[in-house]
């Protein structure tokens, strides 16, 4: 098992996003989080999958279980974690990790090119 970087992935997600979107780059970062929240290419949690793969999924959160155990204490609880973990339940935890980060990449994102946030 290979240690899945969901800050590098993502940023890239957002890169690409950026590209076939580039008005929304003068919208300002609150807009472009909003979309992006609901973009499946980024966070996937428009479908509910970003990897429209179980298996894929769980080998990207099985190398980021700090990660993980992060993103329920934020949005949820550590209960609905085990149970989502014991349910195999791979790509709603992929997802909820997307979007824990999506804040934090997206200012980066922002910062490369200049843009303050």
């Amino acid at each position: 098992m290979t240690n899945y970087n969901y800050h590098d992935q993502m940023l890239q997600d957002i890169n690409e996003w950026f590209e076939e979107n580039p008005e929304m780059l003068g919208a300002g970062y609150e807009p472009c989080y909003d979309q992006l929240w609901i973009t499946d290419s980024v966070t996937g949690n428009a479908s509910g999958s970003y990897t429209f793969n179980a298996w894929q999924a769980g080998e990207y959160v099985e190398s980021n279980m700090g990660l993980a155990i992060a993103a329920f204490r934020e949005f949820s609880d550590l209960k609905t974690f085990v149970e989502k973990v014991d349910n195999e339940e791979w790509e709603y935890i992929d997802v909820t990790i997307r979007c824990y980060l999506l804040s934090e990449v997206l200012r980066d994102a922002f910062e490369i090119r200049g843009f303050e946030v």
